[in-house]
């Protein structure tokens, strides 16, 4: 009930990823995917199948998603179980992004935007074609279909400013979400498990001179 906002839902994980944000806490998919364990498609649509009662919603997250080149067909597979689907993704693959909302695959999207634009390549720890990721923001922005950008404030990676600057960027857009970084025993750099808390207030602060540029602007898990 945390993964898809207002429904339940089971989340699947894609092993790999183009980035690697030192705040991320899927280390081993990111890195070490190949010694998961892993689950085939026809076992992963029996067990939707056999809860499709239970559940509302499919989530696809990873890793990245967007790098599985056979993702629209498995998506069409998952919507025949008659369950949503929505897809966190990390925006720097625009065409598959397109592909996906062209052919109408798509009930929900999460885009991760991990800084301003002066930042990017350090917050996402490679260089990064930024325009790929405004390509993202512009496709959702003229779609109809429900979605949201996030950006993790990990305390001493960004400042106020770097949040103020992307809600700039992404001015006009409906929901825009700025989530509390959570420490945890498998990020990608262990030394930003000792990061201090921001005060609730100093984000409230925040959240209002955010809200001039978009429609919805949210405080999740502070």
């Amino acid at each position: 009930m945390v993964d898809y906002p207002g429904e339940i839902c089971a989340t699947l994980f894609t092993a790999g990823c183009n980035l690697r944000c030192p705040f991320c806490f899927n280390r081993d998919l990111v890195l070490a995917g190949e010694t998961l364990p892993a689950y085939g498609e026809t076992e992963i649509l029996d067990f939707l199948k056999r809860r499709a009662r239970q559940l509302d919603a499919v989530c696809i997250s990873g890793g990245e998603p967007t790098l599985q080149q056979d993702l629209p067909a498995f998506i069409v597979r998952v919507r025949e179980t008659g369950l949503k689907v929505k897809l966190d993704t990390n925006g720097t693959q625009p065409r598959m992004l397109e592909l996906l909302l062209t052919a109408e695959l798509l009930d929900y999207v999460a885009v991760d935007i991990k800084a301003p634009r002066n930042k990017y390549a350090e917050l996402c720890g490679v260089p990064v074609d930024y325009t790929e990721v405004l390509s993202t923001v512009t496709l959702l922005r003229h779609s109809s279909v429900e979605h949201e950008f996030r950006t993790t404030f990990v305390p001493g990676l960004l400042q106020a400013a770097d949040i103020l600057a992307i809600a700039a960027e992404l001015a006009g857009c409906s929901h825009y979400v700025l989530q509390k970084f959570q420490p945890s025993d498998t990020l990608i750099d262990p030394a930003l498990k000792s990061v201090w808390t921001p005060q609730l207030e100093e984000m409230e602060d925040l959240a209002f001179r955010c809200r001039k540029y978009v429609q919805i602007f949210e405080l999740r898990g502070f």
